[in-house]
């Protein structure tokens, strides 16, 4: 498996801003962060840089002096391959094991239930 360079909780709030509105410059991603969170354009701009470092983004000349940021991974591809990492160094590569400690740990409702067991019955058809 490919190592994932994954990104910190900061640089995700990035990577889901610019999966819903990339190219994206700098000053739009703290517009839109800022919305919701206190964080300084310097630490945006880091944040950014991080990312970019990392190869998640990657960017282009924009208007001015600018530059536009897009996403190099699409979410799906990007959510599964964290989720396989988790689940590798988490679980043993042992899904019974995620899906066990995920039922014990929480307190699913009967509604989530019949929708665990309707999903089973759904793979089971297909295999």
């Amino acid at each position: 498996m490919t190592k994932v360079k994954k990104p910190s909780e900061a640089e995700t709030a990035i990577l889901r801003v610019l999966w819903q509105e990339q190219p994206c410059t700098v000053k739009t991603i703290h517009e839109i962060i800022s919305q919701s969170k206190d964080v300084g354009y310097t630490t945006t701009l880091k944040q950014v840089q991080r990312l970019l470092d990392k190869g998640l983004l990657a960017r282009e000349p924009g208007p001015g002096k600018s530059y536009l940021y897009r996403a190099v991974n699409s979410a799906e591809d990007t959510k599964s391959k964290l989720f396989d990492r988790f689940v590798e160094t988490a679980f043993g590569n042992s899904v019974s094991d995620l899906v066990m400690h995920a039922l014990g740990n929480g307190d699913p409702s009967e509604a989530e239930i019949e929708q665990i067991r309707a999903f089973l019955e759904k793979l089971d058809k297909e295999n």
